[in-house]
């Protein structure tokens, strides 16, 4: 009785073994496909994150359009404001004489 349990320990031991080397070789395969799917994945999100050379030099172009637009209504904005009258007060008064409407033929 002894030898039959011996070679079931034994015969339980050796499939369990197969099993872990199963399964481990499984994990490495697993694991090897992970990394190739996140090299992949990091080389998409760089193609996608590049701007082309082309692009670049058209939106610095933009930017410095942008900052010479703003040069020039800094440079000419207090002179703008200094020499506009009040354009409100006079739009109101217009066409009108002592506050009445008052039409005029003329001929």
């Amino acid at each position: 009785m002894t030898s039959s349990v011996s070679f079931r320990i034994t015969r339980t031991a050796e499939d369990l073994a197969q099993t872990i080397t199963a399964l481990s070789q499984r994990l490495v395969k697993l694991e090897q496909r992970q990394e190739a799917l996140e090299l992949q994945l990091r080389q998409q999100q760089k193609e996608l994150n590049a701007v082309p050379d082309e692009e670049i030099s058209t939106l610095e172009g933009v930017e410095a359009l942008l900052r010479e637009t703003r040069e020039l209504l800094d440079s000419t904005a207090p002179v703008a404001e200094a020499s506009m009258p009040e354009e409100s007060f006079q739009n109101d008064s217009w066409g009108h004489e002592d506050g009445s409407d008052v039409t005029r033929d003329v001929a």
